[in-house]
């Protein structure tokens, strides 16, 4: 991406810097850095500094908490126009991540340096009410999450993450399973289980939910 290009895109998918005055964006675009990164790539780890602000232009970054185990439970995705909560916290509060971040497919975004991200966060009142907002929004989806993994059994949260995900599913067992964060043996059983009910339809890495309103009852049953 050209410099005009990358500055599109940007006031585009973050309109908090459409406003901006023409000097603080300049240093903004001077300062931030273009990484573009296959997928797979380890965008940042437990115990690692936060040393930058991800502004992601294409692509996403998967957020997820990893177990001595190696078992994950994903916690959310950061797309285009997002932002991160835990890079956020950590700049905020110089601490480390808690958390791994990995590139779900190719990724392209800008860097934002601490020194910077901490000049936006005190001078620009639309990009703070921009970060605070995404990261109010981000605690009420963890909490979301936190509710379901301990309150509601596995095949309530598997039958809800299938109907979220439209008719075809396009995912291995092993995908679902790491969204859940469980593993993949017992998604696998449960699936089986779904489609012995006539829930839905297996085939290799897909699948077709066949009677969305009986997987619904088993996700949210009276």
């Amino acid at each position: 991406m050209d410099v005009d290009h990358v500055k599109r895109r940007l006031t585009q998918l973050y309109p908090a810097f459409a406003d901006m005055p023409a000097a603080l964006l300049h240093t903004v675009l001077d300062n931030a850095v273009l990484r573009r990164v296959p997928a797979g790539t380890v965008m940042f780890d437990e115990r690692n500094p936060c040393q930058a602000f991800p502004m992601i232009l294409e692509g996403s970054i998967r957020v997820t908490k990893v177990a001595p185990s190696g078992r994950e439970l994903q916690l959310y995705r950061v797309g285009p126009g997002e932002s991160c909560i835990l890079s956020t916290s950590c700049l905020l509060g110089t601490a480390a991540y808690t958390a791994r971040g990995a590139a779900d497919g190719e990724v392209t975004l800008l860097a934002l340096p601490a020194p910077v991200f901490d000049r936006l966060i005190a001078e620009h009142k639309p990009f703070r009410a921009y970060v605070f907002g995404l990261f109010a929004e981000r605690i009420v989806d963890l909490m979301q999450l936190v509710e379901a993994v301990a309150f509601q059994k596995l095949d309530q949260r598997l039958a809800a993450l299938l109907l979220g995900k439209g008719r075809l599913v396009h995912m291995t067992h092993q995908a679902l399973a790491d969204e859940l964060g469980s593993v993949r043996e017992i998604v696998s059983r449960l699936l089986k289980s779904f489609a012995e009910q006539g829930l839905v339809s297996l085939a290799r890495e897909q699948i077709e939910i066949v009677d969305p309103a009986r997987l619904r009852g088993v996700a949210s049953p009276a």
